[in-house]
């Protein structure tokens, strides 16, 4: 299928099931962090997935590459954003089991139904509104800081979409770990799963992949600590087979 680029605009190769997207050189691309996600997500055979604050799309087209017979919607709410990622969606002819929704995540239950989903994931902004140096440009400002939501809306909005039992995958930064774990608590996504990510052993954590199930009973799973480096400041053998380079 022929898609066109526009300006800054690139396809890069996910090195995975043969998918690709497209990203623009001059806004917000993905990270490490959305790929270890969709990793940690644990996708299911015949899942209904939705992903908040899709961006391009990234977390959701790496999960159905791991999953054919599961459906996916991703709801992002700046415009540009969104008309790229769908270019994204055709250009991996994914356009039968997957959407991206021009919306406030805020309006998500609304607009995709309470409680139809089994499969609720997202990376957010990681950083207070008032918090760190704003970036000037707006949409990497958007992803990065607390601008248009915050992690309660997160929280409740999953907490909404989700049926009973259904789980709910998040990436973010070990420093707002109280602020998650009681989060999730006030919107019955009962923690269930937790893996620190270091860039080296010796070094503090710089993300959480963390894991609820709504209206699950309560028991914690504090998994092993995913190391990012080697010594040698080469990836570790774990980060090779998630990136798929062995």
């Amino acid at each position: 299928m022929e898609i066109r680029l526009k300006e800054f605009e690139r396809i890069d190769d996910l090195q995975f099931k043969g998918l690709r997207i497209i990203q623009n050189t001059k806004k917000f691309c993905f990270g490490t962090d959305a790929v270890l996600l969709s990793h940690f997500a644990g996708i299911r055979k015949k899942d209904k997935v939705v992903d908040l604050g899709t961006g391009t799309g990234i977390i959701p087209i790496l999960l159905a590459g791991r999953e054919q017979d599961a459906c996916f919607y991703g709801v992002e709410i700046q415009s540009d954003m969104v008309e790229m990622a769908n270019r994204s969606v055709r250009l991996n002819n994914l356009e039968s089991r997957m959407r991206i929704l021009k919306a406030d995540l805020k309006e998500a239950p609304e607009i995709l139904g309470k409680g139809r989903f089994t499969l609720v994931v997202s990376n957010p902004p990681y950083k207070k509104a008032n918090s760190g140096i704003r970036n000037s440009q707006e949409n990497k400002a958007i992803a990065r800081h607390e601008i248009l939501c915050v992690l309660e809306d997160i929280l409740a909005s999953a907490s909404k979409l989700l049926c009973t039992g259904g789980r709910f995958a998040m990436v973010h930064r070990p420093d707002r770990m109280m602020d998650i774990l009681m989060g999730m608590r006030q919107y019955r996504l009962e923690p269930k799963r937790i893996r620190m990510v270091h860039p080296q052993a010796h070094k503090a954590p710089i993300l959480v992949l963390i894991e609820g199930v709504l209206n699950g009973k309560p028991y914690l799973n504090w998994m092993p600590p995913l190391i990012v480096y080697d010594q040698n400041m080469q990836y570790t053998n774990e980060l090779k087979e998630i990136y798929h380079l062995r």
